[in-house]
């Protein structure tokens, strides 16, 4: 029973030996993926390194080139070559009549007739070594023979988890694909960050004058540009401030001495809150709309239905909750005027007015992609099959249409929590997005810095989401997925 034991082990460590090497060399063969490997594993590859500098010692491939190389060089191929290029060039100059410089005729004669040479050389040296049965020494080769080895498993765990992490993470087509998005959201937050703060820096505006006011002295905004750190060079500063965006600690506001993290953990809720319970509302509407309209194209239904489509589309949010503040709060007295976290209602016209836009939008979106699925020859098929009209439409059509609408649901969920500010001002709410624009006319930057950043977070986090949306729902994009 342990001989069996034994034997399973050395399989499955054989197995697993064989996927992280097989893994190991389609990343060395990606441009980016390489160097990210090669630096994760450096003090693996180093040891990889030595022994594969090692074999080329032995290696026949490196005497084989040089002889062949000779060879041909001997027999003038290359000057064959050369002639013949510079004839075929003749013979375009005279078939087009155009004639083309001397120096552009050799630079390119030149180019073609080295291309050749090597390649023809990288074809007989292998030809050769296959004729002599051997093969060419390579690193990845030398790795995976070494991944073999107890010894080299033992040492290369110690010193390349991350490397082997790493390796199995792109052996997985899903994670690799999770992976990616993550690390695109990361190179986005930190080009957001960049952008932001630069344009805050260069601003005419002076925040230690805007704050202390214009009786104060020079000597009290040196001293405060000297306790906040603006006295400090740009790079400093841009430092200072993606550090505290890591590390969750941003300092205190210019404005308030009130800790940035503390205020936008308390104010981002209230957007968030809103922005999904709009998100909500909206799906709930749009969807079974947009395809009541699409299996009733032009009748009384589709046409009503786009039309209100239309208008929550040109009806801009702040004159919409103005409208709504005046009718239903002053003149009916049904509704709140101003947003009250405590009071359920006071919630209602400001769900509306955010949703809006989003409800217009998904709804005309499901119509125009209904219409394109519902008239594809498998759903004609399956009408004709005697399956019913709502599975056919529920099962097969929606499925597939869902690729644009949850496109465009995540392109407006992003726009609403972004530009939440407006209705945020005319409901008095004091979320993310007025807090913004508060602190933008000072300008208060590890404020803005704070509440722009994260709002970015939390919209890119979103976008990752859809990213995986599209692999549940199309399985086209999960084969793609399996041979990326």
């Amino acid at each position: 029973m342990k001989e069996v034991l034994r034997v399973r082990d050395v399989h499955s460590n054989a197995g697993l030996a064989n996927v992280i090497s097989s893994a190991h060399q389609k990343m060395l063969l990606h441009p980016i993926y390489r160097w990210i490997v090669l630096l994760v594993g450096l003090p693996i590859h180093i040891v990889v390194l030595l022994f594969y500098l090692y074999e080329r010692r032995s290696d026949a491939y490196s005497e084989i080139l040089r002889r062949t190389k000779q060879e041909l060089l001997d027999s003038d191929y290359k000057e064959e070559l050369r002639c013949s290029f510079n004839e075929q060039l003749e013979r375009k100059e005279q078939f087009f009549g155009k004639k083309i410089s001397e120096q552009a005729k050799l630079k390119q004669v030149k180019r073609w007739t080295e291309e050749e040479f090597n390649r023809t050389l990288q074809e007989r040296t292998m030809q050769q070594l296959e004729e002599q049965g051997r093969k060419r020494s390579r690193y990845g080769d030398t790795f995976a023979a070494l991944m073999e080895k107890p010894w080299f498993w033992v040492v290369s765990i110690v010193l390349g988890l991350p490397m082997y992490i790493l390796i199995l993470l792109y052996n997985s087509p899903y994670l690799k694909y999770l992976m990616e998005r993550l690390v695109m959201t990361l190179l986005v937050i930190l080009g957001v960050a960049v952008v932001v703060f630069t344009i805050l820096h260069l601003s005419p505006l002076n925040p230690a004058a805007n704050i202390l006011g214009e009786t104060a002295t020079k000597e009290q905004i040196d001293n405060f540009n000297q306790i906040y750190g603006l006295d400090q060079p740009y790079l400093v500063q841009l430092w200072n401030n993606l550090k505290g965006i890591l590390t969750f600690d941003l300092g205190n506001s210019f404005a308030g001495n009130e800790q940035v993290t503390t205020a936008i953990a308390n104010k981002f809720p209230i957007t968030l809150t809103l922005s999904v319970i709009s998100l909500f509302v909206a799906l709930i509407i749009a969807i079974p709309v947009g395809m009541i309209s699409a299996t009733r194209p032009n009748s009384f239904f589709d046409y009503t239905f786009m039309f209100i489509a239309l208008l929550g589309l040109s009806i801009p949010n702040f004159w919409q909750g103005l409208i709504f503040i005046l009718n239903f709060s002053i003149k009916l007295h049904w509704l709140p005027a101003t947003f009250n976290p405590q009071n359920w209602l006071s919630m209602i016209m400001p769900v509306i007015v955010l949703g809006t836009g989003l409800t217009a939008a998904v709804a005309r979106m499901t119509r125009s992609s209904m219409l394109e699925v519902i008239n594809e020859d498998y759903i004609l098929t399956a009408r004709a099959k005697g399956l019913k009209r709502k599975g056919v439409l529920f099962k097969h059509a929606a499925s597939n249409a869902m690729i644009p609408i949850i496109t465009v649901v995540g392109l407006q969920f992003g726009s609403i929590l972004g530009g939440a500010a407006v209705t945020e001002k005319v409901f008095n709410i004091s979320g993310i997005g007025s807090y913004i624009v508060d602190k933008q006319f000072i300008p208060d930057i590890p404020a803005i810095m704070g509440g722009v950043v994260y709002t970015a977070i939390t919209i890119s986090i979103i976008n990752v989401i859809i990213d995986i949306l599209y692999a549940f729902f199309d399985p086209r994009i999960r084969s793609k997925m399996k041979q990326y």
